[in-house]
C-alpha cells in the first residue's frame, strides 16, 4: 500500500506481472474510487461543457461517453476527463483523482450560464472490471443487458441489487465495464464481482498493472505524457480536438500551433540492450540530448521493455534509433509505432 494523492492504494495483490496478465487473458478487478467525478446540470449544462473541453460534446447522445480535455487558454492541459452524457441537461465528468479539485474549481471559473457545477466525487465509488471474461463475470451481478453496450456507451442498472452507472469504458486497452456506484456498498460489491468471476480466473489489481496496461495501450497518464506545459497536439491527442465546434477554452492557442506545426512529438519506443527506462530519464539522439521518457516499463503481454519520450518532431519518426541514459550509460532503443498492444477484435 502507499500514498498516492492522499489516498491509501494497493500497488499490487499477487504482483504486478500476474495481474497484468489476467487482465489480458481473462479478468482483473480495480478499486479506482480515488477518482474524481463533477457534475454539470441545468438549462446551459451542455454550452458549458462544450466550452470547457476540447472534443464535441454536443455530438453526444443520451448513455454515451467521450474522451476529451481541460485545457488552459495557452492550449496546455488542466486534466484529461471522460464526459457522460446522463442527459441533456445533465452530464458527469470523470476526472483524475489528484486534479479533482482543481478541476471543478476551474469548470466553475468558467460558469458563464445557466448551470450548477457540483463536486460530485463523495457520491461515487468506482470499481473497474476489465479483460475478456469481464462480461461474463459482471453479467452474473445484473439484469443489464451488458452485451448491448456499445464501447463508450453507459447504461443505469442494479448491481448485486445497488443502482450503478455501468459504463463500457476502461484504461487497459482490453474490453470491460467501470461501474459508479454508491461508496458505502463498494466493499460488499468489490468481493462480489471477485467472487462472481473466480470461475473465469478474475484478479485484484492495483496501481502497477494498472500503469503497465495502460502504457501498453499507449494510454496518456496527467503528470508524464500531458500537464500544462503539453497539448494534444503534441501529446498525438489530435482527435480529441475538434476547432470546428465553435468556441473552447485553448481554441486560439491550438489554432495557432496548428498554424504553425509543433515541434515535439510523444513517440513510442522499445529498448534493443538490457534496461527499463524509467519516467524523466533522458533521451539522446546521435549521441546529443534529445528529450526525455515520461512512461517506461516492462510489457508483460508483449515480453519488451517500452516506453514513451518527447522528441523534436522531426525525430520522432517510427524506426529511429535512440539511446535512453540508465545509471549514466547509454542503452539503445528505437522507436515504434504504437499502440504497443491491441486487443483481438
Amino acid at each position: 500500500m502507499v500514498d498516492f494523492g492522499g489516498w491509501e492504494m494497493p500497488v499490487q495483490y499477487s504482483g504486478i506481472i500476474d495481474e497484468h496478465l489476467a487482465v489480458r487473458r481473462a479478468a482483473g478487478l480495480f478499486d479506482v474510487s480515488h477518482m474524481g467525478e463533477i457534475e454539470v446540470r441545468g438549462p446551459e449544462a451542455l454550452r458549458l461543457v462544450d466550452f470547457a473541453t476540447t472534443n464535441a460534446a454536443a455530438r453526444l447522445k443520451d448513455g454515451q461517453a467521450q474522451y476529451s480535455g481541460l485545457l488552459y487558454e495557452h492550449g496546455g492541459f488542466v486534466d484529461d476527463v471522460l464526459v457522460h452524457r446522463i442527459a441533456e441537461k445533465h452530464f458527469l465528468l470523470c476526472v483524475n483523482a489528484g486534479n479533482q479539485e482543481k478541476d471543478f474549481e476551474h469548470i466553475r471559473s468558467l460558469n458563464r450560464f445557466d448551470a450548477e457545477v457540483e463536486f460530485a466525487s463523495p457520491k461515487y465509488a468506482q470499481l473497474a472490471i476489465q479483460g475478456p471474461y469481464a462480461l461474463a463475470a459482471l453479467g452474473k451481478l445484473t439484469a443489464a443487458d451488458l452485451g448491448a453496450i456499445r464501447y463508450y456507451w453507459f447504461t443505469y442498472g442494479a448491481v448485486s441489487g445497488t443502482d450503478a452507472l455501468i459504463a463500457r469504458t476502461g484504461y487497459t486497452g482490453e474490453d470491460g465495464f467501470e461501474i459508479y456506484i454508491p461508496p458505502e456498498e463498494a466493499p460488499r460489491l468489490w468481493n462480489e464481482v471477485l467472487e462472481a468471476g473466480r470461475e473465469f480466473g478474475i484478479k485484484p489489481c492495483g496501481l502497477g498493472a494498472r500503469n503497465t496496461l495502460r502504457l501498453e495501450a499507449r494510454m496518456a497518464l496527467y503528470g508524464h505524457e500531458i500537464d500544462a506545459s503539453t497539448t494534444p497536439y503534441e501529446a498525438g491527442l489530435d482527435w480529441i480536438v475538434k476547432l470546428d465546434k465553435g468556441d473552447f477554452v485553448g481554441r486560439q492557442a491550438l489554432l495557432k500551433q496548428k498554424e504553425t506545426g509543433i515541434r515535439r512529438k510523444l513517440a513510442g519506443f522499445e529498448m534493443c540492450g538490457r534496461g527499463i527506462a524509467r519516467d524523466g530519464y533522458e533521451v539522446r539522439v546521435d549521441g546529443r540530448p534529445a528529450g526525455w521518457v515520461t512512461s517506461g516499463s516492462p510489457a508483460p503481454a508483449l515480453n519488451k521493455n517500452i516506453g514513451l519520450c518527447y522528441l523534436p518532431v522531426e525525430m520522432a519518426t517510427t524506426g529511429r534509433p535512440i539511446q535512453i541514459i540508465i545509471r549514466n550509460q547509454p542503452v539503445d532503443a528505437v522507436t515504434v509505432e504504437t499502440p504497443f498492444y491491441r486487443r483481438a477484435k
